[in-house]
């Protein structure tokens, strides 16, 4: 499995370090960053692709809770607190466990053991019988996403943005493995980090695709291929 970016957020020094202590002990997770604040972490989060998230609740300005309610995607999160009260709320936000502080090392491992699992059923599935539509898992819900709905994809990095017509989905998986499993003729790749759907495409102008308002950039390389796939064929 590659590697889990983790952020850690919480106003205490020695939450911080205790939970950077704990996580440099885990192969499988890797330390993005270490903040104090929530509105730090949101720009952390808007910067870097982030799979876990360990959040205290009571900070100062923006509460733990209300951080991720503000996040269209939020991360995999495991609340970290020393207020019992707050459990209920934190699950109803689909936070897969909640450290009540002090807590140790063990009862760290088993909260990232859940946040693995569900980390890792974050792929995406096209059934086997049925092959008009994909199922994605998006912030903890099943989601269907329909091949004619598609607009088009974005690869970024270890995830993937699909854009439809009824709004956008991300998920744990990778371009090149979901280029393998849409239907060819449908869909094209005409960058390294972009599948389309040819029927979406108004336009070309220069190096750019249009769909709908959205310009999407093809490589150099690939231009002619394009041109031919989409314009006249």
């Amino acid at each position: 499995m590659q590697k889990i970016k983790t952020l850690i957020v919480d106003d205490e020094f020695l939450a911080l370090n205790l939970l950077e202590n704990f996580i440099q002990k885990v192969p499988e997770l890797t330390i993005i960053d270490k903040v104090k604040t929530p509105l730090k972490a949101l720009e952390v989060l808007q910067q870097h692709p982030i799979d876990l998230l360990f959040l205290d609740i009571q900070m100062p300005i923006m509460s733990g809770n209300n951080l991720l309610r503000s996040l269209p995607n939020p991360p995999v999160t495991i609340f970290t607190t020393a207020y019992a009260e707050y459990a209920i709320e934190a699950f109803d936000l689909s936070a897969v466990d909640y450290l009540l502080k002090p807590f140790s090392f063990q009862r760290f491992l088993e909260a990232v053991q859940k946040a693995k699992a569900s980390i890792q059923s974050s792929s995406i599935h096209i059934p086997t019988q049925s092959k008009d539509f994909f199922t994605a898992k998006v912030d903890g819900r099943l989601i269907k996403v329909q091949f004619d709905s598609i607009l088009y994809i974005e690869g970024l990095k270890e995830y993937v943005r699909i854009v439809c017509k009824e709004g956008r989905y991300v998920t744990l998986e990778s371009l090149k493995n979901l280029e393998a499993l849409l239907p060819h003729p449908a869909f094209l790749r005409v960058h390294k980090s972009f599948i389309v759907a040819k029927k979406q495409v108004q336009a070309l102008n220069g190096n750019m695709l249009e769909i709908g308002k959205q310009h999407i950039p093809i490589s150099r390389s690939k231009r002619e291929e394009v041109i031919q796939e989409i314009f006249y064929r």
